[in-house]
Formats: C-alpha cells, sequence, structure tokens
C-alpha cells in the first residue's frame, strides 16, 4: 500500500512512521510539505528511526501535490496552514483581548479553521481527482471542521480522528479496573466537545461505580482536571478539552502554547536527529495544556493519534472489523445533530467505511452546547467558502468563549490584519 502524510514535514510524522515499523502493509511512504527544508529534517530522522527495521516502508518526499497524491491509497491530511507562527497569533490576538487563545476553541479555533478551510477544500477536490479510490484520514485540526468541509466533495471517503476520546477512554478503564477492549464506551459529541457518558460491560453500566467513588474519580487526568464532584453532578467524563468551557477563566492564562513550540521546534530544525526529535517530543508532551493543569501530566502515552489512525486503516484495507471513535457525518447517530453534520462518535469500521452508530440523545447541558459551537462551524464553513465577513463575524460573536459582539468585531479585523491567508474576507 501507499501512504501519503500531507504536512509531511511537520513534528509529529515520526510516531506514524515509527507505528509502520512494526507492520501494517505499507510499502511506500509520501511526504509532501511545502516546505523543502522541515521534509529533508524529517525524512534523515526516518532514516536513523528505520535502521534495521525489515519492514521500513520506502520514504520518498515531494513539494508537488499533485505528485504526492497520485495513484495512494491512504492519505493522511496533517497540515498547519500558517505554521507555528500563525498559532502564536492567534493566541496572542485573543489574548489581547482577554479571551481563550488555544487553538481549536474559542477564537484561535475559528481563526485557524477560516485559515485551514479553504487548503482543505482544495486538498480534497484534488485527492478526488487524482485518488478517487484513496481514504482520506483527516489529522488537520480544528479536525470536525475540517473533515465536514472536506466531506463536501469526498463524502464518506474522509474520516476525521482525534486521540483525545481514545486516551479518555483508556485512562476510564484503567480506574475502572477493567480492560478497554471488553468495554462498551457511550461517547458522543462534536471534536474536543464530547462527553463519556456510560461504559457498558455485560451488558450493565459501570460509570456510575467510578463517579460515586472520589478517589478513583481523581486516579485519572480528567478526573483530576475536573474535579470529582464536577463530574458527579455531570454524571459524565467530559474530554478534557471541556475545561476550557467549564473553567473559561481559570484557562485564560496569558501563555502562548504556539510561541513555546516554534522556539522549541526551531531548534530541533536547526539540529535534526532521531535523539534530538525524541528529546524534544518528550518536552512537548509534558507539557500539553499545561495551562490547564498545576502539575505534570500523569498519561504520557502521547501520540496516541498514529495509534487510531493505523487501526482504522487496517480496519479500511483489510477489512478487520473493529469500533473506534472517529469524525464522521451523522445521519442519524446523534439525535438533534443534522445529518451531514460531522460528529464524533464510536464507528463499526470495516472495508466500507465508517458507519456512525447510534448514541443516546444528549441531555440538555451537552446538547446546546454542541448546537451553538456546531452553528458557528457553521458561521465558519460559509465564510471559508463564500468568502463572507458576516459570516466569519457572526462565528467570532456567537461563539460562548467570545461573549461580545464588539470584542467580535475587533478578533476579526486582528486576525485580517495578521494572516494573508485571511484576504479572501477582504
Amino acid at each position: 500500500m501507499r501512504l501519503a502524510i500531507l504536512g509531511g514535514g511537520g513534528f509529529r510524522v515520526p510516531l506514524v512512521h515509527g507505528a509502520l515499523l512494526d507492520g501494517g502493509g505499507v510499502t511506500e511512504l509520501v511526504l509532501h510539505d511545502v516546505d523543502a527544508g522541515r521534509l529533508a529534517a524529517i525524512e534523515r530522522v526516518l532514516a536513523e528511526q528505520a535502521a534495521g527495521a525489515a519492514a521500513a516502508p520506502r520514504v520518498r518526499t515531494t513539494t508537488d501535490l499533485r505528485t504526492a497524491l497520485s495513484d495512494v491509497d491512504f492519505v493522511f491530511s496533517a497540515i498547519r496552514v500558517g505554521g507555528l507562527r500563525g498559532r502564536r497569533l492567534d493566541e496572542q490576538i485573543a489574548h489581547a483581548e482577554g479571551v481563550l487563545g488555544q487553538e481549536t476553541v474559542g477564537a484561535g479555533g475559528i481563526a485557524y479553521g477560516l485559515r485551514t478551510v479553504p487548503v482543505a477544500v482544495a486538498l480534497a477536490r484534488l485527492a478526488g481527482e487524482v485518488a478517487p479510490r484513496a481514504w482520506v484520514i483527516n489529522f488537520t485540526n480544528p479536525a470536525g471542521l475540517v473533515t465536514e468541509a472536506m466531506a463536501a466533495h469526498l463524502g464518506g471517503r474522509v474520516i476525521g480522528i482525534c486521540d483525545s476520546p481514545a486516551g479518555l477512554c483508556r485512562r476510564v478503564a484503567r480506574a475502572l479496573g477493567i480492560d478497554a477492549a471488553a468495554g462498551k464506551f457511550g461517547y458522543a459529541g462534536l471534536n474536543h466537545l464530547g462527553w463519556l457518558r456510560s461504559v457498558r460491560v455485560g451488558g450493565e453500566d459501570v460509570l456510575p461505580r467510578l463517579l460515586a467513588d472520589p478517589d478513583a474519580c481523581e486516579s485519572f487526568e480528567e478526573g483530576k482536571l475536573f474535579g470529582a464532584g464536577w463530574l458527579r453532578t455531570l454524571g459524565a467524563i467530559p474530554n478534557e478539552y471541556l475545561h476550557y468551557y467549564y473553567f473559561a477563566r481559570e484557562a485564560a492564562g496569558p501563555e502562548s502554547r504556539g510561541a513555546f513550540l516554534l522556539e522549541q521546534q526551531r531548534d530541533f530544525y536547526a539540529a535534526p536527529s532521531l535523539a534530538s526529535w525524541e528529546r524534544t517530543r518528550l518536552e512537548r508532551e509534558a507539557t500539553y495544556m499545561a495551562e490547564t493543569r498545576e502539575g505534570e501530566r500523569d498519561d504520557l502515552e502521547g501520540g496516541g493519534y498514529e495509534k487510531v489512525a493505523l487501526a482504522l486503516m487496517r480496519a479500511l484495507a483489510h477489512d478487520e472489523r473493529t469500533t473506534l471513535i472517529l469524525n464522521v457525518r451523522n445521519g442519524s447517530a446523534l439525535p438533534g445533530v443534522p445529518g451531514d453534520a460531522v460528529v464524533e462518535v464510536p464507528c463499526e469500521v470495516g472495508a466500507g467505511g465508517a458507519r456512525p452508530l447510534a448514541a443516546a440523545p444528549l441531555p440538555d447541558y451537552a446538547l446546546g452546547l454542541v448546537t451553538t459551537v456546531k452553528a458557528v462551524e457553521r458561521a465558519v464553513l460559509e465564510a471559508a467558502t463564500t468568502g463572507s465577513r458576516a459570516a466569519a463575524l457572526r462565528a467570532f460573536a456567537l461563539h460562548p468563549l467570545v461573549g461580545s459582539v464588539p470584542v467580535a468585531r475587533r478578533l476579526l479585523d486582528a486576525y485580517v490584519a495578521a494572516h494573508p491567508e485571511l484576504a479572501y474576507l477582504g
């Protein structure tokens, strides 16, 4: 099989390559990036990583997108439009207005989406032209929004992934003392906006047992983050990104994750090697979402997204039936959400694609937030596909973490001035 990674000069590409060395059937890995220097750096790391591996795929690099996509079986889309410099600006502009600057949530996520959707749509169109049988697996954030934009052109052949739900389910299973493979996890929502509301083992929902035990509840990452009392109040365990909503004042600090990563990765790309990549990766993982935590993370497995992606790829390629939490078009799986909207729910995956499984209706507190954030995403899609500045303003103004029309106007003006990619908004 031939796999193309778009954004192939990205820092996390060695995680995917490392997983491929354990098998999976990929014989050729095509890395595409607009930055030839970053491609060369990652190619060097992969060469070191593959030393002595019998099943290492042949690696080829290119800066030509059509060449990268031609005649491939799978596409991993992991682009970052504007690079880490763009992320830093997203965060700094939001912080200057006193609102959250996180790259996928709130103002920063809207700005990132406005930059990314036009490029993602162009990628989807080209992939449909030169690799019509390929499966496109979207890593690019904001993952749900970008997947929905691409699905308008690729339908069910694009599937979005995120490692947050899988990590949450794994940690909850550990806290319950059960085998994660034996549990049926009732998770549903949008990307970075979902809730785990049940864990069924042999027909019994064992999640209430965890919620009733404060010590067990606070023995894992999300329990520490939200507190056992709040989890009992919800009757569910939120995705860690909901900390930005439930603890908005506490989370809206001045730190810029983009600035940190930009400086950190500058050193790596200046002198790339497998050893320097590994040191940088461990530091990156240890500081992930540090603005929401008092101490270090207790789960540094990191990079779990590549495991999800390869499990998905095996299921699609070899009809290895499995259930994964994915970003796909809703259909009728999640009541109260439009059928063509991309949601994040458990899916049955096989050679025919990913089929979302029916989910219990969301409680009012969750459905209200999902509906509002989906309306914001739809406004971003309208702005990015039509050039409507009014739609872009609506996206900022409607987001619950912005909360002010005058602030929304200033944010939009500042982002358009800072990002050349937003010139289409006038």
